[in-house]
C-alpha cells in the first residue's frame, strides 16, 4: 500500500517542537519534563497507544533511591559515597580515556539525582513504594560488584504505576496542545542540516493500523512515508534485547566463549535497537555495544505474550544452585548475588542452562517473579493480597504457583532421588546430552544443607541468606 507522504513543520508564529522518538518511559519524561516548562513536543513511535510505557509498563518497579525515607525507616545507613562506590564496582571502568568517560560522569550525576532528588520528585507525582529490595547482594567484596546494601524501592503499584504518574500529565499536556503523539510512525532516518550538522527531523514510514494488544508482536506493513520536522531530535527508543539477533551479534568475548543458543526474552519484539543504528547515521557517537545485562534465571512463560517470552526468577539466597552437570556453582555465584559473574561462568560450562534446587517452604517464603502482571497483587495495589499470599501463604503467589504446576522449566517431585530423574527426563527431552548423577547430586545437597544446622558457617552462601533473614524486607 502506498499513501501521499505526510510533512509536518509548525507554524512561524508557533515554535517547532522537539521530536522524540520512543513512546516508553524516557520518552514520556522527556515529553513530561518539556511540557513543564512550556515546550512543545512530537511523541513517535512505531507500536500503537497500547504500548505507551514501553518495557516500564512490563517491570516490577524497582526504583534505585540513595539515603531515602524508606531506607532510613528500615535502619539503613545509606550514603552518596557508598552508592557510588557500589556502582563503580559494579561498572569496572576500564575506559576512561574513551567510550567509559561519559558513563563515569553519567554514573556520577546520576547518583546525586538518586540521593538529592528521586525519591521527592517521584512522590510529589504520587508514587509510593511498598518497600525496599537488595538486589545483586554482590560478589563478596567490599570493593566489588553489587549493593552493599538494600536500596531497590518497590513500586506500590509496579510498572503500571511509573508509568502512569508520567502519562496523565503529559495527555493533559496532549489536550493542550503542547504534545502531539504519532503512534505507527516508524523513523527510518535523522533528518540533519547539512550546513551545521544538526538534527532537523526525521522520516520514516507509516504503518497500518494495529490494534494488537500491550506487548503483542505487532505487523510492519506500510501505509506511505512521512517527514517530521523540529528544534531538536532526541532519541528514546531503547535497546536491542527484543531482538536476539542483534545481542549474538554483539556478544561480548568476555562473558564467552560461548554465545548461549538459547535465551528467553524478557521485553516485547519491539525492543528491538533499530534507532541505534539509525542515530549513528546520523552522526551521532554510539558506545559501548558491547556491553550487556542479560538475567541468569528466566523461565519459558507458559503463557507467553511475545516471541520466546521468559520472566526472571527474583529468588532470595536459599536455593542451591548447580550447574548443567550438577556442579554447585562456585562462590560468591549464588541466586541474586552477581548476575554478570554468573552468566561468564555459564558460558564457560558449555551450557546454557542451570539448575535450582529448592523445596515448597523455599517457594513459598523467597521466590518471585519480575514483572508487573507476575505480581498483580502489587499491581494492582491490593494490600489484602499481599498479606494473604505472601504473609500468610504456604504455596507463593498465585502466579509462582502457576509456574509451579505449569512451567515447561519445573521439575516438581517428592523425593531427590525421584527430582534428579525427572531432571535427567527433562534434559533429554529438550535434546540435551548430559546425565545428572543421583549420589553426586545428594553429596552436594547434604553437604551444603549440614550447613544450615547452626545459626554460624563456613559456607559463603549460608552466611548470605543469614545476612539476608536480618533484613526485614526479606
Amino acid at each position: 500500500m502506498s499513501a501521499a507522504a505526510d510533512s509536518s513543520r509548525t507554524s512561524p508564529d508557533q515554535p517547532d517542537p522537539v521530536l522524540i522518538v520512543g513512546h516508553g518511559l524516557a520518552g514520556l519524561v522527556a515529553a513530561y519534563e518539556l511540557a513543564q516548562r512550556g515546550v512543545p513536543s512530537t511523541v513517535i513511535d512505531q507500536e500503537n497507544a497500547a504500548n505507551v510505557g514501553g518495557q516500564a509498563f512490563w517491570s516490577l518497579g524497582g526504583i534505585f533511591c540513595v539515603d531515602s525515607a524508606d531506607q532510613r525507616r528500615y535502619g539503613v545507613k545509606d550514603s552518596r559515597t557508598l552508592a557510588l562506590r557500589d556502582w563503580l564496582g559494579s561498572a569496572q571502568f576500564d575506559r576512561l580515556d574513551g567510550d567509559d568517560r561519559w558513563p563515569r560522569r553519567w554514573a556520577e550525576a546520576f547518583v546525586d539525582f538518586a540521593h538529592d532528588e528521586m525519591e521527592g520528585y517521584l512522590k510529589g507525582l504520587g508514587l509510593s513504594f511498598l518497600n525496599v529490595g537488595w538486589a545483586e547482594r554482590g560478589d563478596g567484596t567490599a570493593e566489588g560488584h553489587g549493593n552493599s546494601v538494600p536500596r531497590f524501592h518497590l513500586t506500590w503499584g509496579t510498572g503500571p504505576e511509573v508509568v502512569r504518574i508520567f502519562r496523565e500529565p503529559v495527555e493533559r499536556a496532549a489536550q493542550e496542545g503542547l504534545v502531539t503523539f504519532r503512534h505507527r510512525h516508524m523513523v527510518d532516518k535523522i533528518l540533519v542540516d547539512e550546513a551545521t550538522g544538526r538534527a532537523i527531523g526525521v522520516k520514516g514510514r507509516t504503518l497500518e493500523e494495529d490494534d494488537s494488544p500491550r506487548g503483542v508482536k505487532s505487523d510492519r506493513t506500510g501505509t506511505g512515508d512521512f517527514e517530521l520536522f523540529g528544534s531538536a531530535v532526541l532519541v528514546a527508543s531503547g535497546g536491542i534485547g527484543g531482538d536476539l539477533d542483534l545481542v549474538k551479534k554483539h556478544w561480548p568475548a568476555r562473558l564467552g566463549p560461548k554465545v548461549p543458543q538459547s535465551f528467553v526474552v524478557g521485553v516485547p519484539a519491539h525492543v528491538d535497537g533499530r534507532m541505534i543504528d539509525i542515530t549513528q547515521e546520523a552522526g551521532a557517537n554510539v558506545i559501548n555495544r558491547d556491553r550487556m545485562w542479560h538475567y541468569t534465571e528466566g523461565l519459558q512463560n507458559w503463557k507467553p505474550i511475545w516471541p520466546h517470552h521468559g520472566i526472571r526468577v527474583l529468588p532470595a539466597p536459599s536455593s542451591l544452585w548447580l550447574d548443567a552437570t550438577g556442579k554447585r556453582l562456585p562462590p560468591h555465584l549464588y541466586p541474586g548475588a552477581d548476575t554478570l559473574g554468573t552468566l561468564k561462568y555459564i558460558c564457560s560450562t558449555g551450557y546454557d542452562y542451570t539448575w535450582f534446587i529448592t523445596d515448597q517452604a523455599i517457594v513459598a517464603k523467597e521466590f518471585a517473579l519480575s514483572g508487573s502482571e507476575q505480581n498483580p497483587d502489587v499491581t494492582n495495589k491490593s494490600y489484602w493480597q499481599v498479606f494473604k499470599y505472601r504473609v500468610l501463604g504456604t504455596k507463593g503467589t498465585p502466579p509462582v504457583q502457576d509456574f509451579y504446576n505449569k512451567g515447561t522449566d519445573f521439575v516438581v517431585r517428592d523425593s531427590l532421588a525421584d527430582l534428579v530423574e525427572g531432571m535427567n527426563e527433562l534434559v533429554a527431552k529438550t535434546g540435551g546430552d548430559v546425565e545428572l548423577d543421583y549420589e553426586q547430586i545428594k553429596e552436594v545437597v547434604e553437604a551444603r544443607d549440614g550447613q544450615f544446622d547452626n545459626p554460624y558457617s563456613k559456607d559463603a552462601q549460608a552466611m548470605l541468606a543469614s545476612t539476608a533473614r536480618s533484613w526485614p524486607c526479606a
